[in-house]
């Protein structure tokens, strides 16, 4: 049972699963505590808007924590550590949500044994809607990897996954609701290119990416066949599909994904 965690570093993805644990009620406000590096406004937010505990005192943020989530930005991810490994005891979980960062990079700079669990989940997290891959460290047992999965669990999809595909995890849930965002940029470019008024263009084009969302998931059909059973042979869809291949549109998606996970790689290699 957990009765507090500490969140070091505030940013958005820190936010986002603040939002869902308490959204799902995993836990109270009263036993949530944020601390940053120095950005007092930051955290002064978080307390606004979430009625969380705040504070730049690592002691007290760390002390009685079941869960220490790591949740900075990787360039950060040494400096967290070292400011927080003195108060660190050996019966307190840590979970890393900092992209590129290997389990054993934090363990040896931890030491003491601290069993230590790797996440990525997304920002769809604050609605309860992330997908998560999990992975234990070398010190990390079972119980740890339950405690972490029971987590994840109150705000999305849980999966476990091995520590070397962490990388193309981050490439393809971590980042991924960015490319769809992307995408539903364009096509409200394209509706008000066309004459369509904004709010309608938003509210069709929302209903449509969750609708194919949910066709993906219950249909039981892949999408290659979902695509085929609404490409009519000369139609508009067809059409737009033609438009999409001659721009190479799949090959510029799996080459985003291989970015996104070479950069992991190069972030996790900075710090070996």
């Amino acid at each position: 049972m957990v009765e507090k965690i500490c969140f070091v570093g505030a940013g958005s993805m820190a936010e986002s699963i603040i939002s869902g644990i308490l959204h799902n009620q995993f836990l109270m406000s009263s036993q949530i505590v944020a601390t940053n590096k120095n950005n007092q406004e930051r955290l002064e937010e978080m307390q606004h808007r979430y009625d969380i505990n705040v504070t730049t005192d690592r002691k007290y943020a760390i002390d009685g924590a079941d869960i220490i989530m790591l949740a900075t930005k990787p360039y950060d991810i040494v400096d967290a550590i070292n400011q927080v490994k003195a108060h660190v005891k050996p019966n307190q979980l840590i979970i890393s949500v900092v992209a590129g960062i290997a389990t054993g990079f934090i363990s040896e700079r931890l030491g003491e044994n601290v069993p230590v669990v790797r996440a990525m989940p997304n920002t769809s997290a604050s609605i309860g809607f992330s997908a998560t891959a999990i992975t234990a460290g070398e010190n990390a047992g079972a119980a740890d990897l339950e405690l972490a999965e029971s987590l994840f669990k109150t705000i999305g999809l849980t999966t476990i996954v091995d520590e070397g595909d962490m990388h193309t995890v981050t490439g393809i849930s971590g980042s991924g609701p960015a490319y769809f965002y992307y995408l539903v940029e364009a096509m409200e470019k394209a509706a008000l290119k066309a004459g369509l008024d904004n709010a309608v263009a938003i509210q069709l084009i929302t209903q449509t990416i969750i609708g194919a969302g949910e066709m993906l998931k219950h249909s039981g059909d892949p999408a290659s066949v979902l695509r085929e059973k609404i490409t009519s042979p000369g139609g508009t869809t067809q059409a737009a599909i033609e438009t999409l291949e001659a721009n190479d549109f799949q090959q510029t998606v799996m080459d985003c994904v291989e970015s996104a996970r070479i950069r992991s790689i190069e972030l996790g290699e900075k710090w070996k």
